[in-house]
């Protein structure tokens, strides 16, 4: 098994840092759209839709407990790994985040392609 490789994009430039703790903000990384959110000082990276309903997960919040909240049918997601946290076996695909002196960044795993299942 070997470790995975990102390619980071940066979401935010250092003027824009400022993602304040429990807000949903709703950032684009190359063409894909993402939510960036700071729990408990530590920022997270998720899918901005629910795999659910489709709902706009920038439109709901976060609760109390650290669940990410579709504003559409209620569901949540667990902030820290964006696990269904109310049962209904859905999950949000979660992104590795830095902050670095110019900005926010997020990480997506490197594809290898079909010509990655060849290598020697």
């Amino acid at each position: 098994m070997t470790d995975k490789k990102y390619i980071w994009h940066r979401l935010l430039e250092v003027e824009n840092i400022p993602v304040m703790e429990n807000e949903l903000r709703e950032v684009k990384a190359g063409s894909k759209k993402i939510c960036v959110t700071r729990w408990q000082g530590k920022l997270y990276a998720f899918t901005h839709r629910c795999p659910h309903a489709g709902g706009f997960l920038v439109q709901g919040h976060i609760d109390t407990n650290g669940n990410i909240v579709c504003p559409v049918h209620r569901y949540k997601y667990n902030v820290t790994n964006g696990y269904n946290s109310s049962g209904e076996g859905y999950y949000l695909s979660t992104y590795p985040v830095e902050e670095r002196e110019d900005g926010i960044y997020a990480g997506f795993v490197q594809s290898s392609g079909w010509l990655g299942l060849f290598k020697k």
